[in-house]
């Protein structure tokens, strides 16, 4: 008898999963399995599919309740699959009374297998208290969900609707549980957290809200950010970053694109100019910041030099942590109607990409040999710099300490330690 999660996607998802599993162990859930999805790409949801029918081969007794943005969003192609026991929606997941209705459909063998909202619907951010993450050293508050912008190849505010906010006192308040329980860094999660506070009371920044956790939170040794809008980035928390040694100098930016045509054709706020501009102001504040950022190869209309500049702003911008993603055609979404590239043109792209951000890593763990890290110690024998560089340890570590460690050289991903 057991219950068990396969989360795929964001930290996002990773943080509702561990929600899922409270909830749905306290609503008497077992011999089940939740396949809390993501929608990002074609391929993840294709993942997701693969997963669910291994699952049901490997373990033809379990029953599968599937959730998550693709559910969301494609609820009847999920309730279509023989293997599905039940489809239920990203708001409906998080609910205590939605697990109660879903074990009571399952035991009735309930033909109705949909329960997904309108996420358009939802206003309101609840706050759902977790403890930590199995197997994690770091701590995760969602602050945010949802977004209001409508990028041209984006289907996720479809999934998680339009963007609302955790009230500051609760964010404050979940995260010195987190720190009283001894985590040592928190990590503020969300779809768009650069959107922090747009439907609360006074309009809140997150810079503004960075500065009163650090404020009120003495005991908190490390707070990073998640994937950030640059555009979005407030004076407060360019300040923070120039002034508080505890806020983490690594930001990882959702930038898409280095040519400022596909980036209009994107729909993003932002100009090529415009993300170099910041990663030379931040720079300024903050020299030993890292950054990491999303790119798409190939959208639709790419040409050649078009990419070009995207392979161009890697150096321009810095970046030395880089997730790139080949563009997958959403359907419901402008960019899957517009002229696409052959897929092998498509791959292509994404496979120089990779291999210039692995070069660009490459260049910056040569320039960390040498240089003193404070390490946040992991399982595994690994650990993370400020940076958040990945770190080999010498010798196995408790996880969750805090140590000064000297960079000894690096093995093209990680840095080895002292």
């Amino acid at each position: 008898m057991s219950l068990d999660i396969v989360t795929f996607g964001c930290r996002l998802n990773t943080c509702e999963s561990e929600v899922i599993r409270r909830e749905a162990s306290a609503a008497g859930l077992d011999d089940v399995v939740v396949v809390n999805t993501c929608a990002v790409t074609a391929e993840a949801v294709r993942q997701a599919r693969q997963t669910i029918r291994r699952i049901k081969r490997e373990r033809p007794a379990v029953r599968i309740v599937v959730t998550g943005c693709a559910a969301q969003a494609e609820p009847e192609r999920f309730a279509g699959m023989g293997q599905v026991d039940r489809v239920i929606g990203n708001e409906e997941k998080l609910s205590a009374a939605s697990w109660a209705q879903t074990r009571a459909a399952l035991d009735s063998s309930s033909a109705d297998k949909i329960a997904v909202g309108d996420i358009m619907a939802v206003q309101r951010h609840t706050m759902h208290a977790i403890d930590g993450i199995e197997r994690h050293t770091r701590a995760f508050v969602q602050v945010q969900n949802g977004c209001e912008h409508r990028c041209s190849f984006c289907i996720i505010p479809f999934g998680r609707g339009n963007s609302r906010s955790l009230p500051m006192d609760e964010v404050v308040a979940q995260a010195r549980r987190l720190v009283e329980r001894g985590y040592r860094e928190v990590v503020l999660t969300g779809v768009d957290i650069t959107s922090y506070g747009t439907n609360l009371p006074g309009t809140p920044r997150l810079g503004a809200l960075v500065k009163r956790m650090l404020k009120d939170i003495p005991e908190l040794t490390r707070l990073r950010l998640s994937s950030i809008d640059s555009v979005e980035a407030d004076d407060d928390l360019l300040d923070a970053l120039g002034d508080e040694p505890r806020l983490m100098p690594h930001l990882h930016l959702s930038l898409q694109a280095g040519d400022d045509l596909i980036l209009k054709r994107m729909k993003r706020r932002h100009s090529r100019s415009q993300a170099i501009a910041f990663c030379d102001q931040v720079r300024r504040l903050r020299p030993d910041v890292a950054f990491g950022a999303d790119i798409i190869a190939g959208f639709p209309t790419e040409t050649e030099a078009m990419f070009a500049r995207s392979l161009e702003l890697v150096d321009a911008c810095g970046l030395s942590q880089l997730h790139v993603f080949p563009f997958s055609p959403r359907p419901g979404t402008p960019a899957a109607r517009m002229p696409q590239l052959d897929r092998t043109i498509v791959k292509e792209r994404a496979r120089r990409l990779r291999e210039k951000g692995e070069a660009s890593l490459g260049l910056y763990l040569d320039r960390e040999i040498g240089a003193q890290r404070r390490v946040l110690t992991e399982r595994g024998g690994i650990g993370r710099t400020e940076q958040f560089l990945a770190v080999r340890l010498a010798a196995p570590v408790e996880p969750g300490a805090i140590l000064d460690l000297t960079m000894t050289g690096h093995d093209g991903r990680q840095l080895l330690a002292a």
